[in-house]
């Protein structure tokens, strides 16, 4: 048992593949899980594998707006009971049913639909229940040999060949924890069926709307389509916003993955990746960029490399994105 734990030491940093599938096996095949947040924290870790510095480390401020947002939607958004014990909510679902009372949210709000200032003061509860009782559990359920971590420091570090490995194969973790989530929710909600589920849970991440980003693209640069350069007019139904490495892969809302598109390309692109003349392009856009921001707005950029770019562009490959699109000239 780790949830108890203040600092957690990675266990060995000389560690195969294979080592690490059985730790993630022993991780979903266990038999007796008494509520849903280990896998909503392992969603977290995925979801923020490029927002670490270059020390591979993650500040809990981030983990935890990730892991805030997911479970927000889970509970309040889709109603969905997260503890095996009917009369026993989770921690985690009483503070955010509390929220959803103290400022009468509607249920149908998403967590970015949230005023910023309410967001905060969730991520402040959620950060000091997770600090307590889910960074040290999953720790331990993970035998010590994904991250490292520091309670009163605020941070979580991964292990170097974790990282790399959740990078080679991010998408079919990021389905084997989506269905171990569906699978304990099944248990203990009356839905539908287990793919009424998957498709809830495989979008909790999602925003509603990129409309700021696009405010801030259109700020900076060109009002362009990133890839068929074609002029996209003063109307905001010409733009669309899209993620430069699919959605589907990235799992999160980086501003240093996204463009601004005309709707034909958007479209025809859909989930597939750009080929890789575009990837220089975006490389060089977002050192435009990172020029050209006031200090305010440079925060979005905070703990990006392009090496993480390109990394997260080569690493699609392992992960079924072999087709390359372009625009038709």
């Amino acid at each position: 048992m780790g949830w108890d734990l203040k600092v957690g030491e990675i266990k060995s940093t000389y560690i195969t593949d294979e080592d690490i599938w059985k730790v993630i096996s022993n991780f979903f095949s266990r038999s007796y899980t008494t509520m849903s947040y280990k896998y909503g924290f392992f969603k977290t870790l995925i979801e923020n594998l490029y927002n670490v510095n270059e020390d591979l480390e993650l500040d809990f401020n981030k983990l935890f707006y990730s892991f805030a947002k997911i479970n927000w939607n889970l509970v309040v958004h889709h109603q969905l009971w997260q503890s095996n014990n009917k009369k026993q909510a989770s921690s985690i679902q009483k503070i955010l049913e509390g929220y959803c009372d103290k400022y009468s949210i509607p249920p149908e709000w998403t967590f970015d639909k949230l005023d910023d200032k309410v967001q905060l003061e969730i991520i402040k509860d959620i950060k000091k229940t997770g600090k307590r009782y889910v960074i040290g559990a999953f720790y331990g359920d993970t035998k010590g040999l994904f991250y490292e971590f520091d309670r009163n420091k605020e941070y979580l570090k991964f292990n170097l060949p974790v990282y790399r490995f959740l990078q080679r194969h991010q998408k079919m973790i990021t389905y084997l924890t989506n269905y171990h989530l569906a699978l304990f929710l099944e248990k203990h909600n009356s839905v539908p069926n287990i793919n009424y589920l998957l498709t809830k849970i495989e979008n909790v991440s999602k925003r509603s709307s990129l409309n700021p980003f696009y405010q801030i693209l259109l700020k900076y640069q060109e009002n362009v389509c990133f890839y068929c350069r074609k002029s996209l007019g003063k109307k905001r139904n010409a733009s669309h916003v899209d993620h430069f490495i699919p959605w589907s892969f990235v799992q999160s809302d980086n501003l240093w993955n996204l463009v601004l598109s005309c709707p034909s390309c958007n479209l025809k692109k859909n989930d597939n990746l750009a080929e890789k003349s575009f990837l220089y392009q975006i490389v060089e856009r977002n050192e435009h960029l990172i020029n050209s921001f006031n200090p305010v707005d440079i925060d979005l950029f905070s703990n990006y490399q392009h090496e993480k770019l390109v990394n997260l562009y080569n690493y699609s490959s392992y992960n079924g994105y072999i087709d390359s699109w372009k625009p038709k000239v």
